[in-house]
């Protein structure tokens, strides 16, 4: 194995062969399970107000080992990736009861390769990186008079992986990650307000450093802190909500995404339990987790199980059609794994997740959906939520929000939140938009204490009646 060959960073103490080897002797008694190998790289800058405040370089590598059987797993993992830490791990597999049943078929195989062998954070020297912070930030500053502060991250990330299998079965994965965050304090009369806006995806630095690319994050944020710095106190109570294209797709993410998972469906602990063929939401509603989208922040070549990535309709006109499934779950439910397998990081185990999960567009204007309402909320961005998978309900803050007045957008508004749930959410959708857009690239989807990158999106959404949480009188 060349330099050249980014697996390299994987076998510097112990080579493919006996990593096949070891598979195959400690994984050969059980139903599924697999030995996973990761080198990951990742940087982070920080510039603020004309400074660099951090620069941080960490590289890890590792493996985890992981026996199934039944419905038990026996996972063990080690930053050291070498035989006799192998070894060691096996250790924990012998917890696990014999298997009882035929061992799983191991994953297809997938001559798709979704990113190259390029490391994004070789590429640009530290200088470079270093000198687009500050020129994003000075722009920033002298954008408006009213810009008090200026923040700038720029941040990257490079994984190798392989998985292998008792059978011999190996699948490898490269994955790169880049994102760009501008964020911009602006004041006026005695009156702070922020804007944020992020960019980035799986590909490498080189389309963050266009111009075009990082003056629309500083116009996009400048934009929302001027809005917001005229806002006034939102409203309280149900109303009619029109929701934007784009990120707003977090609030489907969280609310309805995780209740189709499928440990959540296996367990029934989810509100969509049992319900594959029932009606769960409006005529028109199609709901898709497609992970193998070029350059976008949730794609993989394959899941971390090895699972070629693809796309799962969930919902289609209204219907639930199936579940995001990882194998373990697939097999106890009697279906079949959709390429939804993740984990954090060699340290954890796999379990089923999002990767770009969106609602399909529908084929109406999205200007008329405002015209529809005559007293309601139009909700653009969206911050932190809160959501319980059992029931589906959730607590979400608006970052930029205006009142809708007799058809037409009026004021911007601070403190709205909406709260619903899920389920009810779906089926009080009255209009879908012909204007279906995807997040930017800065997801980042949290799970058991498990965080991945993910992508969202969705087209306009009216939807008849949530319950918007305000302080005005």
């Amino acid at each position: 194995m060349t330099l050249a060959d980014p697996r390299h960073f994987l076998y510097r103490n112990v080579d493919p062969e006996s990593a096949r080897r070891l598979a195959h002797k400690h994984l050969s008694g059980h139903e599924d399970g697999e030995l996973y190998l990761q080198y990951a790289a990742s940087e982070a800058f920080g510039f603020d107000d004309g400074r660099l405040k951090t620069a941080d370089y960490h590289s890890s590598s590792g493996f985890g080992l992981r026996g199934v059987t039944g419905e038990t797993t026996a996972f063990a993992h080690a930053n050291e990736i070498s035989e006799a830490a192998i070894e060691r791990a096996a250790a924990t597999l012998k917890l696990l009861d014999p298997r009882s049943a035929a061992p799983a078929a191991s994953p297809a195989r997938t001559n798709r390769s979704m990113y190259g062998a390029a490391d994004p954070l070789t590429l640009v020297p530290f200088a470079e990186k270093v000198a687009l912070c500050q020129q994003i930030d000075a722009a920033a500053r002298a954008r408006d008079p009213r810009v008090v502060q200026a923040s700038v991250r720029l941040s990257g990330s490079w994984s190798v992986i392989d998985i292998v299998r008792a059978d011999g079965f190996v699948a490898s994965d490269v994955r790169p990650l880049v994102r760009l965050d501008v964020q911009i304090v602006a004041e006026q009369g005695g009156r702070r307000e922020t804007g944020h806006h992020g960019l980035g995806g799986r590909y490498l630095y080189g389309s963050l450093f266009e111009e075009a690319q990082w003056n629309r994050a500083i116009d996009i944020a400048l934009g929302q802190a001027l809005t917001n710095l005229e806002s006034v106190a939102a409203p309280a109570g149900e109303m009619p909500v029109v929701l934007g294209p784009g990120w707003p797709g977090v609030l489907l993410h969280e609310a309805v995404g995780h209740g189709l998972e499928g440990d959540f469906n296996r367990k029934g602990t989810s509100a969509f339990s049992g319900r594959i063929g029932d009606r769960v939401a409006a005529s028109g509603v199609t709901v898709v987790d497609d992970g193998a989208m070029e350059q976008r922040r949730g794609s993989l070549t394959i899941d971390d199980e090895g699972t070629p990535t693809g796309r799962t309709v969930l919902i289609e006109d209204g219907i639930l059609k199936g579940y995001l499934q990882d194998r373990l779950n697939a097999r106890l439910m009697g279906m079949a794994p959709t390429g939804n397998g993740r984990r954090e990081s060699f340290a954890h185990a796999p379990m089923p997740r999002m990767t770009n999960t969106f609602m399909l567009a529908g084929k109406d204007d999205p200007a008329e959906l405002v015209e529809r309402v005559k007293d309601g909320i139009y909700a653009k961005s969206f911050g932190g939520g809160q959501v319980d998978i059992t029931s589906g309900k959730f607590v979400f803050s608006c970052t930029e929000a205006y009142r809708i007045r007799g058809g037409k957008l009026a004021e911007p508004l601070k403190g709205a939140t909406l709260i619903g749930d899920g389920p009810t959410v779906l089926t009080r959708v009255k209009g879908i938009g012909n204007d279906l857009a995807l997040d930017e690239g800065v997801g980042v989807c949290g799970k058991a204490g498990q965080g991945v990158p993910a992508g969202v999106g969705q087209p306009t959404l009216l939807v008849d009646g949530l319950t918007v949480g305000g302080t005005a009188a």
